[in-house]
Parts: structure tokens; sequence; C-alpha cells
């Protein structure tokens, strides 16, 4: 009877190659490795902002609204689907589950009944303190082990990543 075959005995190929993660690449994204980095940071990102967020009641992208609605105070529905670059169904949404949870308040314009504000209870201020807090983990978590001149290098090649993407997808509208 023949025993398998380990798996270490393939020859490896580039699209083996691992990240620090010990991801491997399946050979169908090799030619796509930024990509799948991209990927790959983003999930984490998301799933570790989603762990600390959950501490304090609140979903990844919810803390986002909160934060506009702090800094800037009550803002209309549409002000902020533009300042957050959501889309109005998602932002309908997102409003939704924060004022069920009693994180917000949504009443019409004074001036404009067409027009729905969003306005901060004192729920979501008293929860502030430990939003910020979240952020802050969140941000040592990215940054660990980099230098400022490293983060500040991170920062300016996503910025050029984004402005990439953002010219890519104004071609397809």
């Amino acid at each position: 009877m023949s025993q398998p075959e380990p798996a270490d005995t393939h020859p490896s190929t580039a699209a083996d190659t691992t990240g620090p993660t010990d991801v491997c690449m399946p050979d169908s994204v090799a030619a796509g490795a930024f990509n799948h980095a991209i990927l790959r940071v983003a999930r984490l990102h998301r799933m570790l902002a989603g762990q600390l967020l959950r501490r304090v009641g609140l979903h990844p992208s919810q803390e986002l609204v909160m934060m506009q609605l702090w800094d800037r105070g009550p803002q209309r529905q549409t002000d902020l689907v533009r300042l957050l670059g959501s889309d109005a169904a998602t932002m309908t949404r997102t409003i939704r589950r924060l004022e069920n949870a009693g994180f917000v308040r949504r009443h019409p314009s004074p001036t404009d009944k067409r027009v729905t504000i969003v306005e901060p209870t004192a729920a979501s201020n008293a929860l502030r303190k430990e939003v910020e807090q979240v952020w802050m983990d969140l941000e040592t978590s990215v940054t660990d082990g980099m230098t400022p001149t490293q983060q500040a290098e991170a920062i300016e090649v996503l910025a050029r990543i984004e402005e990439g993407l953002a010219r890519a997808t104004s071609h397809d509208t």
C-alpha cells in the first residue's frame, strides 16, 4: 500500500511564496500579488476592528458615522453619505441600526421636510471615549513594529493606491 506523498516534496513555484502571515498565494493569483496582499490586510483589519468594536456595541463602519456626528454635530443623512463615501442604501441601514441601538436620533429638517437630520444621543456621547480608545488600539496594532518613517511611507503608498483606484472607478462610471 502506498503512502500519501508529503506536501513539502512538491517543487516550489513563485506562486507558492508566503507572506508574513504564512498564507500561501494560489497559483491563479500569482500575477496579482499586490491585490492578494491588499485583500488579506483589509480582511484582517476589518476582523480586528470588528472584535474591538464589539466591546462597545458597534460594528465596523458604525464608528465612522459616530465620529462624524461627534465632531461635526447633527448632519443631514445625505451629507454622511458624501463624507464617508458610502451609498444611500448602506447609510440608511447603518443609521437605522444605530438608532435601534440608541446611539443616534433621526428627525426631519425644520427647513426641508424631505431631509433627514441625524444626531448623536447622550448614550453615544457616553461611548465616545471608548470608541476613541478602540481606534487607538487598532492604530497600534496596525503600526506595531513600524518606525515613524515607515508609517509615513506606508500612508503615502496607501494614498497613491487610493488615488489610482479612485481614478479607475471614475472611468468605469
